[in-house]
């Protein structure tokens, strides 16, 4: 976003906030769509012993689009000028990224596919966070829990496609 739009953004900061809300939240309602047989898939799956009950992905899910809607807004609102576009552009790819991993996993079953691109999410939401972190730390720090998350998911995900092999 040019120092124009930056201007623009901050005299009118909650449609902007709107607007990456609904766009995470649009990724979360496709991966609905295409994992609407989620808690059965999950169900039929042999897990690890450590793996969370499937009533838990819902609420943290709900709670990091969020973080991660508002971790731009303060990007566009408060980053440094030269790193809002690269700062956003990471964030679009991370947001696409995680958007692809839920059809790969749960529509398609294949987990070891999921898995390889899970990977590239995690490396992505790393690059997005240090991005960040240089644009303006808060925002970095807001996307701290979704990076622990995606590190946790990919774990999971690497033991369900070993027992489900």
């Amino acid at each position: 976003m040019d120092t124009a739009g930056a201007r623009a953004a901050a005299r009118r900061p909650l449609p902007l906030l709107l607007v990456l809300l609904a766009a995470t939240y649009a990724v979360a309602a496709v991966g609905a769509l295409a994992g609407s047989d989620a808690r059965e898939v999950y169900a039929s799956l042999r897990l690890p012993a450590w793996a969370p009950p499937p009533w838990l992905f819902g609420p943290v899910w709900t709670v990091l689009y969020a973080t991660i809607a508002v971790a731009a807004w303060l990007v566009v609102l408060r980053g440094r000028p030269e790193l809002r576009r690269p700062a956003l552009l990471w964030w679009s790819l991370q947001l696409l990224l995680n958007l692809a991993w839920t059809p790969l996993f749960f529509t398609a079953g294949r987990y070891g596919l999921a898995l390889a691109e899970i990977c590239l999410l995690l490396a992505a939401v790393a690059a997005t966070v240090a991005v960040f972190a240089k644009a303006y730390r808060p925002a970095a720090l807001l996307l701290v829990p979704y990076a622990l998350w995606v590190a946790f998911a990919t774990v999971l995900n690497a033991s369900i496609w070993l027992l489900n092999r």
